[in-house]
């Protein structure tokens, strides 16, 4: 018996928060674990829209500390960026691989991470 998927549209406002908090529970909400009829093996999560990313509060030595890296697959192809110049460039951007870092390395995750929205107001 197919059953039908209720998802709403949660706002979330960044102002202040830190970034793995509110990862963290973006995350909870995409996958759907706050709700009853939660399934571990079904898509039941809601959509997650996420405000004002530029304001996220970032804690201790992050910015300069903290390496995101990129492997374009040939020799020398190894690209690193500082969480300072990330936040510069798109704050939306550190956002999003926070949350997708924390979602489950499973078929469900891309379906997921469609439903986050990120906006930089």
């Amino acid at each position: 018996m197919a059953t039908s998927i209720n998802r709403e549209t949660i706002k979330i406002d960044a102002t202040g928060q830190s970034i793995g908090r509110l990862a963290s529970e973006a995350a909870k909400l995409l996958i759907g674990k706050h709700k009853p009829q939660y399934e571990p093996q079904k898509d039941m999560g809601d959509i997650v829209e996420i405000r004002n990313a530029a304001q996220v509060q970032v804690l201790g030595n992050k910015l300069e500390q903290k390496t995101y890296y990129h492997y374009s697959g040939y020799p020398g192809g190894m690209k690193e960026r500082t969480l300072k110049e990330v936040m510069t460039k798109d704050p939306s951007e550190a956002i999003k691989r926070a949350v997708k870092n924390m979602l489950p390395k499973n078929r469900l995750q891309n379906g997921r991470l469609k439903r986050l929205k990120v906006y930089n107001d």
